[in-house]
């Protein structure tokens, strides 16, 4: 089910992460447009709509039954997805979702129902996969050039000054879905997982830690170890408490016949076969453009997404096999929705 151009956008959550978005839409306006967006703030919603010049909606259940959208792009709290996402796929919506899909086993299960049910594209808004260096990597990995993959890291940590004031929903298990790992630490997760060699997780050993901020009810860093049905082993570290000690790679990838690691913008590629170290560098991108833009060719010709819903419940399943890990000091089986 293919949409015409501009693709018209219901917003769906008006605060943080949606500038982002916005400054995305922004790139591409002759292909696509907010024509609607839907905020449980007054004062947001007022912003918003005078800001973009759309329909406003208090609530979303509202929004996904406006004739005047195609699409909506859901930048709401972790626990809110789910909710929307089935909204916008019994009104025939196709849908772009922030991190995380969802928060448990069951409201996956329903996420694959409706979107399965209504025939409509959802895509997850993995942005670090529109990095350069990323898909480079998967290009190379892909093409057998390091043979079959064996060892993948990642790593995504920085200082965060979070207060409890400045929190809100994130210093919360029941809005967030647990703590850092399941927000900044989604990110290593997907990213281990799109360079794994095409594997799918099935056991997981994590520990979690809570080092500096303390006032939050989730963890503030995670070590996490996943093993593919492929043979590959990813191992990823994330972290709100510390920044990663200078040098640390991005990621990084082993395989039978060489190996790959990236800073984020620099690939550097070793193969066995070869004496030199090849080099690839690239101007950084805008990477939630990025993902807009190839969201909205999607819609338009029918490309299956980098990220569907399948593979957000596969890293759903991910994180929460680490937190069940954590919690009994064993590792846990990954358990499909």
């Amino acid at each position: 089910m293919t949409v015409s151009l501009p693709v018209r956008i219901g917003l769906i959550g008006g605060g943080g992460i949606a500038n982002a978005h916005l400054a995305g839409y922004a790139t591409i306006p002759d292909r696509a447009r907010v024509t609607a967006i839907a905020d449980a703030n007054p004062e947001t919603l007022a912003q918003r709509t005078e800001e973009l010049g759309a329909t406003g909606y208090s609530d979303f259940t509202e929004l996904v039954q406006d004739p005047d959208v195609d699409a909506v792009d859901i930048c709401l709290p972790h626990h809110l997805h789910k909710p929307a996402i089935v909204a916008a796929a019994n009104a025939g919506k196709h849908i772009l979702c922030e991190k995380p899909l969802c928060l448990t086993g069951d409201e996956a299960a329903e996420v694959r129902a409706a979107v399965e049910a209504a025939g409509v594209t959802l895509m997850c808004a993995h942005n670090q996969l529109f990095m350069p260096a990323v898909a480079k990597a998967k290009e190379i990995i892909d093409s057998g050039a390091l043979g079959d993959v064996y060892e993948m890291r990642t790593t995504d940590s920085f200082f965060n000054d979070f207060s409890p004031e400045s929190m809100g929903w994130r210093g919360h298990t029941a809005t967030s879905g647990g703590g850092e790992y399941i927000d900044t630490g989604y990110h290593p997760t997907y990213l281990l997982m799109h360079l794994s060699g095409g594997g799918r997780p099935k056991e997981v050993f994590a520990m979690m830690s809570s080092h500096r901020l303390t006032f939050m009810e989730g963890e503030d860093s995670a070590q996490v170890l996943v093993r593919f049905d492929n043979g590959s082993v990813g191992q990823l570290v994330t972290s709100w408490a510390y920044q990663a000690a200078p040098g640390t790679d991005r990621f990084s990838v082993v395989g039978e016949k060489g190996s790959l690691s990236s800073d984020g913008s620099t690939l550097r590629v070793k193969l066995r076969a070869e004496d030199e170290e090849q080099v690839y560098a690239a101007e950084p991108v805008d990477t939630f453009a990025a993902e807009i833009a190839d969201f909205v060719t999607c819609l338009e010709t029918g490309k299956r997404p980098l990220n569907t819903e399948d593979e957000g419940i596969a890293v759903l399943g991910i994180i929460l096999a680490a937190y069940e890990s954590a919690k009994t000091g064993a590792a846990a089986k990954v358990i499909s929705a």
